[in-house]
């Protein structure tokens, strides 16, 4: 009988041999855990549809961060549901706004954590749209310099980088010229480059209170079915000096992450969102998968596929299992 000469199995027959050899190495530094913040004090309200998951007044926030900070991760994104709503998303630009407030909250704890804020208006908008309406549609050169104010608000309470997920052409821009001329040149752009329009995105809207009271978002996000403009909205987001390029949902698009990767040379995220843990939690609840394992499988996989940063609501739990 002739044995082979070949056997991959001999670098997989322990543990220790596993690790020494193993390609990808998932790590808490390159996972962003995003936080919702509501106005109050003393508030913290679980979603329904996200457990684990809650809307909190900034005062909670920072509790929540001092976890986040002793996991070992290393940057959070916030997300704000206001007091108020308007046609234009007005409260988004207020210094004393939820976001503002929670971001200076967490600059007066003196926590070693990145904060990232979310750049758009569907959280802020009567309407949910990500964008100001002009007859009847979504105006896109209408929304860039309120999106433009928005950043600018963020980096003067404390913000050290701006994500723009508003999905409008020309918003990287806009806000880039608005941060330079009031002298932030060094706050850096987090530009949501490649943003599908998705199914995946429904607990999310729960969580910010942020679904469109008529219509859909198909006119500004992308179709799921195209790949090649996903690399055309990357260029143009380099283009206009976006410094991190990402690419949201994370799961059914992992093809595009690996071509934004193969084609650009600069940090590349995935936002692993809340449909895709919410799927999990759920399963997980049931019994019918180990929710650690498949996790760990999960956020392994999105970094194979070439995303340097992950944004999930699994983080704190992957930063603790990765301690094990």
């Amino acid at each position: 009988m002739t044995f082979p000469i070949h056997r991959p199995r001999r670098l997989r027959r322990n543990e220790a041999l596993r690790r020494l050899v193993r390609e990808t190495r998932l790590t808490a530094d390159g996972l962003i855990y995003p936080m919702f913040v509501c106005t109050g004090t003393k508030v913290r309200k679980e979603v329904g549809s996200m457990p684990g998951v809650h809307q909190q007044s900034a005062d909670q926030i920072v509790e929540e961060c001092r976890e986040v900070e002793s996991l070992g991760l290393s940057a959070v994104i916030l997300f704000g549901l206001p007091e108020s709503k308007d046609p234009r998303g007005q409260s988004s630009l207020h210094a004393q706004g939820v976001v503002q407030r929670a971001i200076e909250a967490i600059r007066k704890a003196n926590l070693n954590l990145l904060v990232i804020t979310d750049v758009c208006l569907c959280e802020y908008t009567d309407h949910g749209h990500c964008g100001v309406i002009e007859n009847g549609e979504i105006g896109n050169d209408a929304t860039l310099e309120i999106l433009a104010e928005q950043a600018l608000s963020h980096a003067r309470a404390g913000a050290d980088i701006v994500a723009p997920s508003d999905m409008m052409d020309g918003r990287v821009a806009a806000i880039r010229g608005k941060l330079d001329a009031n002298k932030f040149e060094n706050i850096a752009i987090l530009a949501y480059a490649a943003k599908y329009c998705s199914g995946f995105y429904g607990p999310f809207r729960e969580a910010a209170q942020s679904a469109p009271q008529f219509g859909d978002r198909r006119s500004y996000q992308m179709d799921p079915a195209n790949a090649r403009e996903a690399l055309k909205e990357v260029a143009l987001d380099l283009e206009e000096s976006a410094d991190i390029v990402m690419v949201k949902p994370a799961l059914p698009y992992l093809d595009i992450v690996r071509q934004v990767r193969d084609k650009f040379d600069v940090p590349v995220g995935a936002y692993n969102v809340s449909g895709e843990y919410a799927m999990v939690k759920a399963a997980a609840q049931k019994g019918w998968i180990d929710e650690q394992r498949v996790v760990l499988e999960i956020l392994t996989g999105i970094h194979r596929a070439g995303a340097d940063l992950i944004l999930t609501y699994h983080a704190k739990d992957a930063a603790r299992w990765l301690k094990k």
